[in-house]
This record gives C-alpha cells, structure tokens and sequence, in this order.
C-alpha cells in the first residue's frame, strides 16, 4: 500500500508566516525567492523543494517536523469527513498534533511528503517533546534536493544512510558519491545538495536533529 498522504505542507506553512506577522514579499526577499512561488506554495499549486522548504521554515523559525502536523488549519472533524481523504487526515493530525508516532510504523502506515525536483519524505516516527526529522528519504531519477544548482544551509546535524541506488553529495567544496550501505553525518549548516544522476531511485534513511 502507498503512504499515507499528509496534509498540504502549504496550509502550515501559512500559518506560521501569519503568526510571525510577515508579508509575503518580506519572506521571499529574506529566503531570495519570489512571492509569486511562496503564493504558489501556500496555496497548494506548488510544491516546494528540499533547499527552499529548509529557507522557509529556517526563516519562519519552525521545524520541517512541525510540518507534519497540521495545527489549527483544519475545519472539520475526522468523523465528519470521508476516510482516506486529504481532509479526512488533516483533521485526524489536528485532533492531536503533538501524538506519537509509533512505536512500530509499518509500511502501509507511513505518512509523506512530495516535494519538488523528485524527492519524497516518508515520515518514519515522532516522540512528542523531540524536534528531530527521522525519514525514508527517496530521490528518483533526476531528483535533486534543490532545482537549482545552489547549496543548501540550515541548523542541525545530519545523518543519513543509504540502502539502494546511489546518490551524490555537494558538502562545501567536496563531492562524494553514496553508494548502497554508505553513511554520512555533518553539520547541516556546512553548504550541501543532494542530487541523483542515475537511472534507478536512491534511497534512504535519514534523521536530521535540530539545535533550536
């Protein structure tokens, strides 16, 4: 069975924006993107990738966990909604945004993410009170975590492992190819990007624990 698919991470992102109280240009300035794509993302028409997901919620000052949950941007109910809808799960998430995740997760129980540039997240668990991404991270063929050729930045210490497919990281001046049973960790402030040149999928399991 496919994951579960997790509310529009748009909706959330908004929220947050209007919480801080800033504008639409001022956030697309302060990331150097336009307002037209923040627009874009917040509504649903687009998605964001890896690299611009990381500048908004580094700018909003929120997690990309936090992303997960829904908060306060549903207006119904689970048992007024139909099962296995959108809406159906992000009315389920606001019952209890702050829930476990776990302790087993099977496959079929997974919630995602799809992101721009043909990457997916699949969320692989959540201890409320923690602040830590823990993923099945899936780059397909092509995908990239940043559409454009620039490096990405943000706080924490990441982690990752790869278990099939192979997957190349920019980290600073470096260039490394993952391959299948390859590891990585390094400061997430340090410049990187990942990107997939092959013809099959990479996969892998990644956590990224925040400072804040």
């Amino acid at each position: 069975m496919p994951p579960v698919a997790v509310p529009p991470v748009g909706a959330r992102i908004r929220q947050a924006r209007l919480e801080r109280g800033t504008s639409l240009r001022a956030l697309a300035r302060e990331i150097g993107v336009s307002a037209s794509l923040i627009s874009q993302i917040e509504n649903g028409k687009s998605q964001p990738s890896v690299s611009t997901l990381y500048a908004i919620t580094t700018a909003l000052g929120i997690s990309v966990e936090s992303l997960f949950d829904a908060g306060e941007t549903a207006a119904a109910s689970p048992a007024t909604t139909a099962p296995g809808t959108v809406l159906h799960a992000l009315a389920a998430f606001t019952a209890d945004p702050g829930r476990r995740i776990g302790p087993l997760v099977t496959p079929d129980e997974r919630e995602a993410l799809e992101l721009d540039s043909g990457v997916v997240w699949e969320r692989l668990g959540h201890v409320p009170g923690t602040d830590v991404d823990f993923l099945l991270v899936t780059y397909r063929p092509g995908g990239a975590s940043s559409s454009s050729d620039g490096l990405m930045r943000h706080t924490g210490t990441e982690y990752g492992y790869l278990t099939s497919g192979e997957l190349i990281l920019t980290l600073g001046f470096d260039e490394y190819t993952l391959r299948p049973g390859d590891a990585v960790c390094f400061e997430s402030t340090t410049p990187h990007r990942y990107r997939n040149d092959g013809d099959v999928p990479a996969v892998g399991v990644w956590c990224v624990f925040s400072d804040t």
